[in-house]
């Protein structure tokens, strides 16, 4: 065996340190990640030797190794690193290190990365492990497993996880659904294994943005929390284990089918990169993401615009001077970007039919689409256009011409959801066809936008005679997104899969925006965005204003709560304007105009959120990244414990720095009782210090349900 420089080694960054034991020829092992130890080498080896457990009653003879890839041969008892085999054989995988080096690699991004080759000589395979410590503290982890055997080699498997110490108590992850994404649930972190498993071949409305475990009580702005994504958009897993020894790993994989990778010889499979992020509560786990995402290379510095969508204005009824009418009054109020949603295409009257043609239909747009899109062009705004290229209706021209093109087992088709099945992207001709309609139109319509949906979940999804696929197809759309990047790089693509259920890490690697959920109803979206927010920056999280009356729920909102719910995230509006009164449209062109004055802040700031005894009140706010200016929404989202609710904190601000504090907005669910005036400060503005903000807060004016208050702090002698 070689080895390079064999020693306990640390990765620093962002008050984050993640110290690996790299001084045997096992897998090396992180035997902290939290925060910085202080230790010089001789400590942290030290520190390291005092961290390895004693051997248990009825154990095996040697310590227990415990590493980031788990390794069931030296008497790891719970879920295994690797799984694999050649038929059926050669299923003991034995991990040896080879080497270990330190690395400084140019993207900006990356702080320091520890990159570990090993093998299994006897069993004839090679991988390579890396740790990356990220400038924005994010640590992360992905293997490559090699064949270098003379036959194929079988993966079933690959998990990798970061340790936990044992006072962490609790888990908080994320249920959810169509029209109601990230719902946030919590419960004790008890011996065995929790997971999340999202087997939809997307991420999932259901899927675990934030996989998190914290000291017991841990909440926004409080305890130490450790959490985990696994980034990647097809069917994945993410979960924490704990053992009777107390020993926890928190960790992900992709959850493989059946033979998806097979090694042939000189063939290799690389994991996605499982991501950890650990800091002092929720906000401070969710900042680094926020670090992380902003610091991309085609992260978009540009404002980022208001868009109107038309769906629910129009649905599928699409008749141009109708759309041209509603183009007119969007620009009126201040859209920056029109966008023209399903129903442009040949034969598609309703969902029924006509996914995978993507050729305008000329009954409905005799003209095509240019003329629309010269229009809106003309009134200063840009254009962009709704797309769903993995799919196809089995009424359509080219599902009837090309059948061989519906991802399917082989000797069925899978049940149709949406009536719609999912197009094959491994198969060279669909895939042309798809990106040649794209290429072709983002070309003749000049595009600036693509909303990029994905209605379905990946159901007995096979390709090439049955073989699973949705491994294949995953990377199959990232190729596709890649390669139109390439081609066109100031195009901006949103990521839409019925709303929220493809808002992973990986694909933000791709999106410019993320569509959180189908569902524009203000009082679901003030949790919906609340937590999807958690991972996504708001200026990539796109929320709309709807019309009075939500049309996923029935519920009727003032627009000024629909205004606040939205304003806080990348402001859309996706109401029929033409029905608008002259008193709502100038009302909205108002909310309009605020925030594009905030939005310099909203889009830069850091993102905090309140810790309220009362559930019924949310608070998140935005505070500049030198804390001279912050802006802070509290919404009442349902009936309070309190009437008054007492005093709010407002989190993240300079506690040395004395701050203006007033409304940023008129708020029309204010409630008085009996003729006693509102709290002095509401209408005449407080001085007063961060500090007094942050612990003690200020007193509330009491918030009817489904009402929100805006407000907003400049430190004293800051001008707006």
């Amino acid at each position: 065996m070689e080895y390079m420089e064999p020693r306990v080694l640390e990765l620093n960054g962002a008050d984050v340190q993640v110290i690996v034991d790299a001084r045997s020829e096992q897998v090396p092992r992180i035997v902290h990640w939290g925060r910085p130890l202080g230790l010089d080498a001789a400590g942290r080896e030290a520190f390291a030797d005092a961290s390895q457990s004693q051997i248990a009653s009825n154990s095996i003879d040697t310590p227990v190794p415990f590493s980031v890839v788990p390794d069931a041969s030296r008497g790891w008892v719970g879920a295994p690193g690797i799984e694999g085999h050649r038929q059926g054989r050669d299923f003991a995988l034995q991990l040896s290190t080879r080497s270990v080096e330190l690395q400084a690699p140019s993207d900006p991004r990356i702080q320091t990365r520890l990159v570990t080759t090993l093998a299994d000589q006897a069993l004839e395979i090679d991988a390579e492990l890396i740790i990356d410590l990220l400038t924005s503290g994010l640590v992360r982890t992905r293997l490559t497993v090699r064949n270098a055997g003379a036959s194929p080699y079988t993966v079933d498997a690959v998990r990798l996880g970061f340790p936990v110490p044992t006072r962490a108590g609790e888990v908080l992850d994320f249920a959810g659904r169509h029209m109601r994404e990230a719902q946030a649930q919590r419960h004790a972190l008890t011996v065995g294994t929790h997971a999340r498993e999202g087997r939809h071949g997307r991420t999932g409305h259901d899927a675990s943005l934030l996989y998190a475990v914290g000291t017991d009580g841990f909440g926004f702005r409080h305890g130490e929390v450790w959490a985990a994504q696994t980034a990647w958009s097809g069917n994945h897993r993410t979960f924490v284990e704990r053992q009777t020894n107390g020993r926890t790993i928190l960790g992900g994989e992709e959850i493989l089918l059946p033979g998806e990778v097979e090694l042939a010889t000189g063939a290799e499979y690389t994991t996605p990169w499982i991501y950890g992020s650990y800091g002092e509560g929720i906000d401070g786990v969710g900042r680094r993401f926020h670090q992380h995402l902003r610091a991309r290379d085609r992260h978009r510095a540009t404002p980022r615009p208001v868009v109107l969508n038309t769906w629910e204005a129009v649905y599928f009824d699409h008749q141009p001077d109708a759309v041209f009418e509603l183009a007119t009054k969007a620009a009126g109020v201040g859209v920056e970007r029109f966008v023209l949603d399903d129903g442009w295409f040949l034969g598609r009257r309703s969902k029924q039919s006509g996914l995978g043609d993507w050729t305008v239909d000329r009954s409905i747009w005799p003209d095509g689409l240019l003329p629309l899109a010269e229009h809106v062009r003309g009134l200063g705004m840009e254009f962009g256009l709704w797309f769903e290229p993995e799919m196809i209706n089995p009424e359509s021209d080219a599902a009837r011409a090309n059948p061989e093109w519906i991802l399917s087992p082989g000797h069925r088709q899978p049940p149709t959801s949406r009536y719609q099945q999912v197009l094959d992207l491994q198969n060279p001709a669909a895939y042309a066809h798809v990106k040649d309609a794209i290429v072709g139109l983002v070309r003749e319509l000049d595009l600036a936008f693509i909303k990029w949906d994905h209605n379905r979940d990946l159901t007995d999804a096979g390709h090439d005679g049955g073989r699973a696929a949705v491994h294949g197809q995953t990377l199959a759309f990232y190729r596709l997104l890649d390669e139109l990047h390439a081609e066109f790089p100031d195009l901006e693509i949103e990521s839409c899969s019925s709303g929220g259920a493809r808002a992973d890490l990986e694909v933000l690697e791709r999106a410019d925006r993320i569509w959180a959920s189908d569902c524009i109803d203000a009082h679901e979206r003030q949790r919906i965005d609340l937590w999807t927010s958690v991972t996504v920056p708001p200026e990539l999280l796109g929320s709309h204003i709807g019309s009075s009356i939500a049309h996923a729920t029935k519920r009727r909102h003032a627009l000024s709560y629909r205004a606040m719910t939205a304003l806080m995230s990348n402001l859309g509006i996706e109401w029929d304007l033409r029905e608008a009164s002259p008193e709502e449209l100038e009302a909205l062109r108002g909310w309009v105009a605020l925030y594009k004055q905030l939005r310099p802040l909203l889009h830069t700031g850091d993102v905090v959120r309140g810790d309220h005894p009362d559930p019924a009140l949310s608070i998140r706010g935005v505070v500049a990244q030198d804390r001279a200016d912050a802006l802070f929404s509290v919404a009442a989202v349902a009936t309070g414990v309190g009437a008054p609710p007492g005093a709010v904190t407002l989190p993240g601000l300079d506690p040395a720095a004395l701050y203006d504090v007033s409304a940023a907005a008129p708020a029309d669910g204010v409630l008085q009782y009996n003729g006693h005036p509102l709290p002095a400060w509401w209408s005449t503005g407080v001085r007063t210090t961060g500090e007094a903000l942050g612990h003690a807060g200020i007193q509330l004016p009491a918030l009817a349900p489904d009402h929100a208050l805006l407000i907003r702090a400049t430190r004293a002698g800051e001008e707006d």
